[in-house]
């Protein structure tokens, strides 16, 4: 019986062992580091070694290539996404770099002006226009009372000249009546002589 009860025992060992090692399953989803977790677990043991099935040794390396293509797949996802915003970024500097260009030569636009093919500041200009304006206006002030002050000496030269005329012409009338007064005495005279 003892024989009997060693083999129903030894039997019954035998059918939980594969009982078991039929029940235990890999587990293939989750992370790479949980699927190394469970294959350890589940391994048998035989003295300091883990037996592990050869079906789940093949499937956690096709999960863990699976894992490294995938990962593959995202850094070159990652690469071409950061050279697309590299490029953009780039494009934006310049475009940033012409703008700001655009903004010193409009700022310079704004407080110069341009006469003559000559860049003046605004300020200096506009002192430089309400002095030529200012020199014009003294100038055509001075001109004006010059062109006044030579129609009121036209005018005194212009009465002078008319007195002068008149008394010419009276001076000329006087002299003429006394060179008749003269003529007229000397022919008296001559007839005076003649009849003598």
């Amino acid at each position: 019986m003892k024989t009997h009860l060693l083999l129903t025992l030894s039997l019954l060992f035998i059918i939980s062992n594969l009982q078991s090692q039929t029940t235990k399953k890999f587990i293939d989803s989750g992370s790479v580091n949980n699927q190394f977790e469970n294959l350890i677990k589940n391994s048998n043991k035989y003295q300091d070694y883990k037996v592990v099935k050869l079906n789940w040794l093949l499937k956690l390396k096709s999960n863990i290539n699976d894992s490294i293509v995938a990962s593959k797949e995202e850094i070159l996802n990652a690469t071409t996404t950061i050279n697309n915003q590299k490029q953009i970024i780039d494009s934006l500097k310049t475009s940033l770099s012409t703008t700001k260009n655009e903004i010193t030569t409009l700022k310079t636009r704004i407080t110069t002006i341009t006469f003559l093919g000559i860049d003046f500041e605004k300020g200096l200009f506009k002192t430089i226009m309400l002095s030529i304006v200012g020199g014009l206006v003294l100038f055509l002030l001075f001109f004006i009372s010059k062109f006044k002050q030579s129609i009121s000496i036209t005018k005194q030269t212009k009465s002078n000249l008319k007195e002068v005329e008149d008394e010419y012409e009276e001076h000329r009338k006087k002299a003429l009546e006394r060179e008749q007064k003269v003529m007229r005495r000397l022919q008296d005279e001559l007839n005076k002589q003649k009849k003598d």
